[in-house]
């Protein structure tokens, strides 16, 4: 087999040139070419996927091979002395996707999200990386995530439909005697999968995660003005709150301040949520009042003293009243009683 294979997308001469190995490919060069082409330097690049080295000198950024880093045209990761990490917080080697990504990814979240503030731009860059990238460089470093012991007690096998497995299977197969073509169809096939995904994780982040982590931020910071014992919070709009209430209660030294939260749900009634101990925890840091648990309606009411109370379910984790008074006068009764 040749060691040379080229997908031509123009036959400009100038055209900049990305380049990574050939033959088989794997999850994490095949979203660090999807990555690059995501900015306008590389968006029409042509992709060569070669082992000669020639072809390495002639493009302006070769991923994965080399057996060079040097972060700014050689991004590879397999060379003996390797050892760079995201950043001192990790202890996991970067793949190229994360070599790609430490360089480039402050100036991808830009371009794909449009966000010119510095802060939420790092803020994406660092999510990004914890909740997707990472894992990526971990598995191409044989890095698994659990014990020997837990993998072996596993319930079920969930190996073949991770993003690298499933990259994996798009692989030509050796029975097919496969050809370079064959290969080079199917990285394309690959690194859109990989990279569709990436999309997707980040415009969710930047689209729905990031403006939910402003409505709780006000909501916290608005504390006092709804009850002065600063423990109730009113969301202005409902989104996904506990993963931001958490980090902003530590951030502003206020770990375990916040007891309740209030928000008008779907069906325009209001709701009031205790909050877990922790992110995973079933248990909560107050209850709603033990007598009113698993009541509903106007049993609940005469029980409380308020009016237009419509639930408090039995484990008294939430309830449900018809406005935004009644909730409140809820929370600060279950605050007054604990």
């Amino acid at each position: 087999m040749s060691s040379i294979k080229r997908i031509k997308l123009d036959t400009t001469s100038e055209m900049v040139k990305i380049c990574t190995h050939s033959g088989s490919f794997h999850a994490d060069e095949s979203l660090a070419v999807y990555l690059l082409k995501l900015l306008p330097k590389f968006k029409d690049a042509e992709l060569i996927r070669s082992r000669n080295a020639v072809d390495w000198e002639q493009s302006d950024i070769v991923v994965d091979v080399s057996g060079k880093y040097d972060g700014v045209k050689y991004f590879d990761h397999h060379q003996r002395e390797f050892d760079t990490t995201f950043s001192s917080a990790y202890k996991t080697k970067l793949s190229s996707a994360g070599l790609i990504y430490k360089h480039f990814g402050k100036e991808i979240i830009q371009e794909v999200l449009k966000i010119e503030d510095e802060a939420k731009v790092e803020l994406l860059y660092q999510k990004v990386y914890k909740e997707f990238v990472e894992s990526l460089d971990a598995n191409d470093n044989g890095i698994s995530n659990y014990s020997r012991e837990i993998e072996q007690n596993k319930k079920f096998t969930d190996k073949h439909i991770t993003l690298p497995a499933l990259v994996s299977n798009l692989n030509p197969s050796w029975i097919e005697n496969p050809t370079d073509k064959d290969f080079d169809r199917q990285f394309l096939l690959s690194s859109e999968l990989m990279g569709v995904s990436f999309l997707n994780l980040l415009k969710g982040y930047g689209n729905s995660w990031l403006p939910a982590k402003t409505i709780v931020e006000e909501a916290f910071n608005n504390r006092f003005n709804v009850d002065k014992s600063g423990e109730i919070i009113i969301l202005n709009q409902f989104c996904p709150w506990k993963e931001h209430l958490y980090s902003i209660e530590k951030d502003n030294d206020a770990e375990g301040a916040i007891k309740f939260v209030l928000f008008k749900d779907s069906s325009n009634a209001w709701r009031i949520s205790t909050v877990s101990l922790t992110s995973s925890s079933f248990e909560f840091r107050l209850g709603l009042v033990s007598e009113w648990r698993g009541l509903r309606d106007e049993q609940l009411s005469e029980k409380s003293g308020v009016e237009g109370c419509i639930f408090v379910h039995a484990a008294g984790f939430i309830g449900g009243a018809k406005s935004q008074e009644a909730v409140l006068k809820l929370a600060q009764l279950s605050l007054e009683k604990a």
